[in-house]
């Protein structure tokens, strides 16, 4: 018999997670739908628990209630597999789903659309031997992830706000070595996002034209700037206007190195310190994919 796991994250989105599980799993019971509940308090926990599941097989799908970090954790047990993954959003930057063009504030859509239509393949990155849904980014915006993840009396986004205001005025821009389909090029950057999701951060559309489904990383390099120039384009960023600005240059590409004395993320999760080789895995994902 088929089974559907539904896998939550309760504290996801500030305790959004929790609510909007409740909500997705009544939503099951009144249609009648059985499923199995993975609700656990730590990630290593929900690892453990997701693993052993999968490998009990005959998975009919997969439904998550999270963010971009429990998107992460489970594309990492079903990429490359037939098991298809539903994603409603309870996190706080949810950039998966923008890239699949839902809505974030209606589960009840993303459910009746994924019941009603057949899953698509959509692609994946891969770096380090793990898989990433959305961004790989290097820079300013990973010195602020490690600034913000030492920070424990603030939560939620007000954190990041804080970390950029204390790395920004000691920041300087570093110089990276790049390997783009075989082409070498060396350039001064401030921040550089490889990008098979269009956005990260909540909205910021760093490569608006990238997408899940085109076999291709979008990658924004912006190139050194005065301070007081950097805090006038970076507005720009959620509208995706920025990629106007001369120091900004998008590139497209299957596989990228980068190479500096830098740390990466992805998905907002700490890959370590460059070098670092990115490879798009065309087909990778089973899911929902809604034109734009």
């Amino acid at each position: 018999m088929s089974r559907t796991l539904l896998v939550i994250n309760p504290t996801s989105g500030g305790g959004k997670g929790k609510k909007i599980g409740n909500q997705v799993s009544k939503i099951l019971k009144m249609r009648g739908i059985a499923f199995e509940e993975i609700l656990e308090q730590s990630q290593l926990e929900t690892v453990e628990v997701l693993r052993s599941s999968i490998a009990l097989g005959n998975l009919e799908k997969v439904i998550l209630v999270g963010g971009d970090g429990l998107v992460h954790l489970a594309i990492q047990f079903l990429a490359m597999s037939d098991i298809p993954v539903i994603v409603i959003p309870a996190g706080t930057g949810n950039d998966f789903v923008r890239a699949q063009n839902f809505p974030l504030d209606n589960p009840i859509e993303i459910l009746d659309y994924s019941y009603s239509c057949k899953p698509k393949s959509v692609d994946l990155g891969m770096v380090s031997s793990q898989y990433f849904a959305d961004i790989l980014s290097t820079g300013f915006d990973s010195i602020v992830n490690e600034r913000a993840n030492r920070i424990h009396l603030i939560r939620g986004p007000m954190k990041y706000n804080v970390a950029i205001a204390m790395e920004l005025p000691i920041f300087k821009p570093k110089n990276y070595k790049f390997t783009l389909d075989g082409e070498h090029f060396n350039s001064a950057a401030m921040l550089i996002a490889v990008a098979n999701g269009s956005s990260y951060g909540g909205g910021m559309q760093v490569c608006p034209n990238a997408s899940i489904n085109d076999g291709f990383f979008d990658v924004m390099i912006l190139a050194p700037i005065s301070k007081i120039e950097f805090l006038k384009v970076f507005p720009k960023v959620f509208s995706g206007k920025h990629i106007s600005h001369p120091a900004v240059t998008i590139r497209r590409c299957r596989e990228i190195t980068i190479s500096a004395d830098a740390i990466a993320y992805a998905d907002g999760e700490r890959i370590g310190m460059l070098p670092v080789t990115a490879k798009v895995v065309s087909n990778a994902l089973l899911t929902w994919h809604r034109n734009s």
